[in-house]
């Protein structure tokens, strides 16, 4: 979709709604974007949203996953066209969705295995 707004999250929504196995529920976890907060939002019986606190980009690893691609494939560029922005990002998501354990070593918190082995 061309906007993050609550229309795309609505659809965004029932796209995982229906691909949540029955019997089965999905958790989101969030920030706090103005199309995530919304009261407009008719969220599934089968999705429930958890809310990360406010400036905590820590907490939220697609964060991580945003610097890498800009860092790697997006950053100093100049797009002519709206498609070329599109494009360039589908190459680069496509190239890091090749590579499995760069994600996992992104998404990774030490601090979130304290004490676990």
């Amino acid at each position: 979709m061309p906007y993050a707004d609550t229309e795309a999250m609505q659809a965004h929504l029932d796209e995982i709604s229906t691909r949540v196995a029955r019997g089965a529920h999905a958790v989101l976890l969030l920030d706090r974007a103005g199309w995530h907060t919304t009261d407009k939002l008719d969220v599934p019986k089968n999705v429930t949203m958890i809310f990360l606190p406010s400036r905590a980009p820590e907490l939220n690893p697609v964060e991580n996953v945003w610097q890498y691609l800009r860092a790697n494939w997006l950053s100093n560029r100049v797009f002519e066209t709206y498609d070329d922005i599109i494009e360039a990002a589908c190459d680069a998501w496509n190239k890091l969705t090749d590579l499995p354990d760069v994600i996992t070593s992104i998404g990774m918190r030490d601090w979130a295995h304290v004490g676990q082995t």
